[in-house]
């Protein structure tokens, strides 16, 4: 019994000690955590809460002023025989066919002309990056001037030339056209940028090896530089899968919250807005910006599937 009160009793100053040093390396870590501290309550408020909220809210019908009514499935059982729906679905997704693959083009054409510029290259990024950091409402309104049919200044430049003006904001392909040059110029010179980054990561060993052993300039492009490059397209595509479905303030302020004639504007945030804030309408609303998030998970991970490596998917399998 002495034996075992003596162990006793010698276990007990070791975790005292214990204990005091876990709370001294607590104190020691508290200034990292409370410096830290303001990003995760700031990210709980707006980001976290927000998002638990808009679930809650799908399940309800809810004009934002009366009290709520529970539905459970109604809006999304809604949402899926929606035609208005679907319609600013299949319009996003067009946008985006159209904006996307111009945009890529011509980002990498821009960033194979930088890499290949010795002087100002500092002043051409800065020149090609004001566009994505200018206040998407100021330039909207800059192209609805431009496109506008009767005093627009592409109608003038048409008539200059002979060609009849063009209703580009009363056509639906008029309209899905000035929503995707506006996407274009907007975030072209950010895609250079970053396709420039990737190309400067290419070693010059390998492109010089390439024209040693005879390769032309076309041939080292789509043998080497594209091949090496396609860590960066497949980001860049992604991202823009992910921004080409939240497309909003190109098509309110071009042609209205309805989506202009036909609704050939009318986006999938632009319809959520127009659901939730016009009709106040809140719980549908929240339905269908879960239904955005869905289409965009999916849009994203079919993009990741038809770009990534040929290699990767072998190795996966």
């Amino acid at each position: 019994m002495s034996l075992v009160s003596d162990v006793s009793t010698l276990d007990k100053p070791g975790s005292a000690s214990t204990a005091a040093r876990g709370r001294r390396s607590r104190g020691r870590y508290l200034p990292y955590y409370l410096a830290i501290a303001p990003f995760f309550v700031v990210f709980a408020v707006f980001w976290c809460y927000p998002l638990v909220y808009s679930l809650f809210l799908s399940f309800q019908r809810w004009d934002g002023i009366g009290p709520m009514q529970f539905v459970g499935l109604a809006n999304y059982r809604f949402l899926v025989t929606d035609p208005a729906f679907w319609t600013s679905m299949l319009n996003t997704l067009i946008i985006w066919i159209m904006s996307v693959i111009p945009m890529t083009i011509l980002a990498l054409l821009i960033a194979l002309g930088l890499n290949s510029t010795i002087r100002f290259t500092g002043l051409y990024r800065i020149a090609y990056f004001i566009p994505n950091v200018t206040s998407i409402v100021a330039m909207s309104l800059v192209f609805s001037s431009i496109f506008s049919e009767q005093f627009g200044i592409l109608n003038w430049v048409l008539g200059a030339v002979g060609v009849d003006p063009v209703p580009w904001l009363s056509n639906p392909w008029g309209i899905k056209t000035a929503i995707s040059v506006l996407i274009i110029w907007r975030w072209v010179g950010y895609n250079a940028i970053i396709f420039l980054a990737g190309l400067q990561a290419i070693p010059d060993e390998v492109l010089e090896a390439a024209r040693v052993d005879g390769a032309s300039p076309v041939q080292t492009f789509f043998r080497v530089t594209l091949p090496l490059l396609r860590p960066v397209l497949l980001f860049s595509v992604l991202m823009s899968a992910i921004g080409g479905m939240q497309v909003f303030a190109e098509s309110q302020v071009l042609v209205g919250n309805r989506g202009g004639p036909d609704q050939a504007g009318l986006t999938m945030v632009l319809y959520f807005y127009d659901q939730a804030f016009y009709y106040n309408d809140f719980g549908y609303g929240a339905a269908i910006s879960w239904g955005i998030f869905l289409v965009v998970v999916i849009f994203a991970v079919i993009n990741w599937r038809l770009i990534q490596r040929p290699g990767r998917r072998e190795d996966a399998r």
